[in-house]
């Protein structure tokens, strides 16, 4: 008899925005009109609580929440699910705020060799071998937020700034961390989580390539803000 694996809901949060992410980034990255369309609904609702935009409720699936794969075996508790539910929204939107105007894939999966966790890429938008106090700030805060909705306002202010630089990161990992800051002592967690992904970085020699870069991607110019004039300005 085959014993069930049963999922942590930050994993299982992670595994279901990635699945959602990954599909509208192929779609947008090849300009279809569906995922375009997508995207700019979801950038309608980075920052903003889940209950504010109605619009978005049919568009980001999270059915697999309530599949009893998760600890214990049962289905999440009506707590357990808000929070998970709100994680994937907040991660979502923030992601196509990040992937507009981008002709790079700005969600991807954090590895050892190629850092993409919130702490690594806020590192990557300092110089090399300096701290600039005003960004790492922003980190900060983001991690004394005092209240989920305080927080996804404090990220879209760093998605912005690294939607700037071309920077990519994995929001599945975000979603999951952002289920789990939910919890009692999660934020705490997280917090960690962050200062050790910062602190762990390293930028690659001026003779390599950055790691962390995505493919083929060129540094973007001009003010972090969320009104590019192209296909997707809307």
């Amino acid at each position: 008899m085959t014993t069930p694996t049963f999922v942590a809901l930050p994993e299982r949060v992670g595994q279901i925005t990635a699945t959602n992410i990954n599909g509208l980034q192929r779609g947008y990255l090849s300009d279809q009109p569906r995922a375009v369309a997508a995207l700019a609904r979801l950038r309608r609702g980075a920052g903003k609580d889940v209950r504010q935009v109605p619009d978005l409720w049919g568009l980001i699936d999270t059915g697999p929440l309530h599949d009893p794969t998760y600890e214990g075996g049962l289905p999440p508790r009506e707590d357990d699910l808000a929070r998970a539910e709100d994680a994937v929204h907040v991660a979502l939107t923030l992601w196509a705020l990040h992937q507009q105007s981008r002709g790079t894939g700005m969600h991807r999966t954090d590895r050892k060799d190629a850092p993409a966790g919130l702490g690594s890429a806020v590192r990557r938008l300092m110089p090399k071998g300096d701290i600039d106090e005003t960004i790492l700030k922003r980190l900060v805060r983001a991690g004394h937020a005092p209240d989920l909705p305080s927080l996804a306002q404090r990220l879209r202010e760093i998605v912005l700034l690294l939607r700037r630089e071309d920077i990519p990161l994995d929001y599945a990992l975000l979603a999951g961390q952002l289920c789990h800051w939910q919890r009692p002592g999660g934020r705490d967690d997280v917090r960690r989580a962050w200062g050790r992904s910062f602190h762990a970085y390293r930028p690659a020699k001026d003779s390599e390539p950055d790691p962390g870069a995505p493919a083929g991607s060129t540094p973007a110019t001009g003010p972090a803000s969320d009104s590019d004039t192209t296909k997707d300005a809307s």
